[in-house]
This record gives structure tokens, C-alpha cells and sequence, in this order.
């Protein structure tokens, strides 16, 4: 498998040098950030749905944010949370090297905040701690609009979704998030085994 994710990373003619410092800082740093195919799949959906107003939840110092922004059109609204002030001064410091004048970067715990944002969204993207994501689930369906994308990383959890019993609390937040997505009527899932796997619901 690893030969064919370096076989897609190879079709990527284009490289942003931006991103490319960004993908050295996190390999330099051990720095978890998506893949950069996950990051065009990020692309896609934005233009598919015409998303207009989205939200991040746990956005680094802004990799993925940087997706959504060349994708959308000036117009859009993209929040992005984050707990740590050191991550949004360095998202920032990117954002203006590449003129993205359209996202708000909110320093605070993710799933507290998301409860102090009116209206609804079209795209969600979550990546916070893995022993939140079934909390995280649980909250951000309610903010999507019929329609509306929920796109979780992390979905395959470095394959440790296949323990039966795991003793990690981060590996079980992980298959209940799983568990959740595809069990919730009000919502139809996939997972994607792009990256570290990516879980796409769509708010039915």
C-alpha cells in the first residue's frame, strides 16, 4: 500500500512551495497533518458542494484550512479551531504568505466553541484528539445542513481500527466515531482509505 499512496503523491505535478515548507515543518516537528491527496480530496468536495461556509475542528497550524480556501470562492466563510495560540500564529503567518483573507482562526477547545457558532455548515472537517471523536460526531451533526459534509481523518487510525479490544483510549474514540457514522440514520457514510483513512458523511 505504501507504494501505491507514493504512486498517487507522484502524480502531483504541481506542488505549492507553501505547503511543501508546511509538509517539511510537520515531518521535522512530528507533526500530524493530512495527507496531501487527502487535502485534494478536500478540494473536491468544496467545489462539489459550493460549500460556503465551513468549519475545522482541531486545524493545526492550517494545512488543511489552505485546501478549503484555494477550492472556495472568496465569499466563503472558514472557521477554524484550534487549542493552541502557537498553532494559529504560525496558520496565520501561512495565510498571509498566500493572500487567504477569508478564514477566522479561533484559539479554544473545539467542542466547547462549536456550541457558541449560529447557523449551519456546509462542510465540517474533524481532526481533534481521536478520544473526542465521538463526542465530536455527536456535535457536529446537529450544525450541518441537510447536504452538509462531514469529513473526519484518522478514520483507518494507522490500522489499530482492527484491534478487537484495544487498550488505547485514542483507538477506541476512533472505532465509536466508526460505529456512530455508519449507524446514525441521520447521516450516510463512507470511508475512504486515502491518507490515514477519511470518513465522508453526507447529512441525508
Amino acid at each position: 500500500m505504501d507504494g501505491l499512496h507514493d504512486y498517487m503523491l507522484d502524480l502531483i505535478e504541481e506542488k505549492n512551495p507553501v505547503l511543501v515548507e508546511m509538509e517539511l515543518y510537520a515531518k521535522k516537528h512530528d507533526f500530524p497533518i493530512i495527507s496531501p491527496l487527502v487535502g485534494r480530496l478536500l478540494y473536491q468536495y468544496t467545489r462539489v458542494i459550493n460549500a460556503k461556509r465551513i468549519l475545522e475542528l482541531g486545524s493545526g497550524y492550517g494545512y488543511s484550512a489552505i485546501y478549503f480556501a484555494k477550492s472556495a470562492s472568496d465569499d466563503t466563510e472558514i472557521i477554524c479551531i484550534d487549542a493552541s495560540e502557537e498553532n494559529k500564529n504560525l496558520a496565520i503567518s501561512y495565510f498571509k504568505r498566500l493572500v487567504i483573507t477569508n478564514i477566522k482562526y479561533i484559539v479554544g477547545d473545539a467542542l466547547e466553541v462549536i456550541n457558541q457558532i449560529q447557523g449551519e455548515f456546509d462542510i465540517i472537517f474533524n481532526d481533534v484528539d481521536k478520544k473526542q471523536y465521538p463526542q465530536a460526531f455527536k456535535q457536529a451533526v446537529p450544525k450541518l445542513r441537510k447536504g452538509g459534509l462531514l469529513i473526519t481523518d484518522n478514520a483507518l487510525w494507522y490500522a489499530r481500527v482492527l484491534e478487537l479490544k484495544p487498550e488505547r483510549i485514542s483507538t477506541k474514540g476512533v472505532k465509536e466515531y466508526n460505529k456512530l457514522a455508519f449507524s446514525d440514520p441521520r447521516v450516510f457514510s463512507t470511508i475512504i482509505p486515502v491518507g490515514d483513512g477519511i470518513c465522508v458523511s453526507i447529512k441525508l
